[in-house]
């Protein structure tokens, strides 16, 4: 089943890199008592992942946190040092963007949004997604339904809903 506006966000250990630390951080946890945005992509360094989807909620992080927004997360299904790496030189860990691996594409999963492409070397990915939550509950979503566009799930669109 995928996950709709109201749903919950399930309680999933994603893996974040700061420094030379990686550590486990329950998704859920995370954002519990807070507002948070999240979005989701199919890879870290493929096409529109980089070129258009992180970008725009690099440019949008300070509007969505004066909206009262107190985490940005970005989940892809890559490994943890690749999510680190990708933070780091995107721009996107100077914007305040929590970068966290799906690794085993638990979270993916859990919320309905697997994919796979085997030509390219894609399997269980995650749709391409963005949403906001307050404690923990889905208060708006947007999917592409084309995984080769960035328009429904862009910072600036998702930032009309906030």
């Amino acid at each position: 089943m995928t996950i709709a506006v109201g749903d919950r966000i399930p309680s999933v250990n994603l893996i974040n890199q700061m420094g030379d630390e990686v550590r486990q951080i329950d998704i859920a946890q995370r954002i519990a008592g807070k507002r948070a945005v999240i979005f989701g992509l199919p890879g870290a360094y493929t096409g529109i992942c980089s070129s258009a989807h992180l970008p725009s909620f690099i440019r949008t992080a300070d509007v969505f946190r004066a909206k009262g927004y107190e985490e940005i997360i970005c989940v892809s299904v890559n490994d943890v040092r690749v999510m680190h790496h990708w933070g780091a030189s995107s721009g996107a860990h100077d914007a305040g963007i929590l970068m966290l691996a799906d690794w085993d594409s638990e979270l993916t999963k859990a919320l309905g949004l697997e994919f796979s492409v085997p030509a390219v070397g894609f399997k269980d990915r995650m749709t391409r997604c963005a949403m906001l939550t307050d404690d923990g509950v889905v208060t708006a979503l947007q999917f592409e339904e084309d995984h080769g566009v960035c328009t429904l799930t862009a910072g600036e669109t998702l930032l009309e809903m906030a």
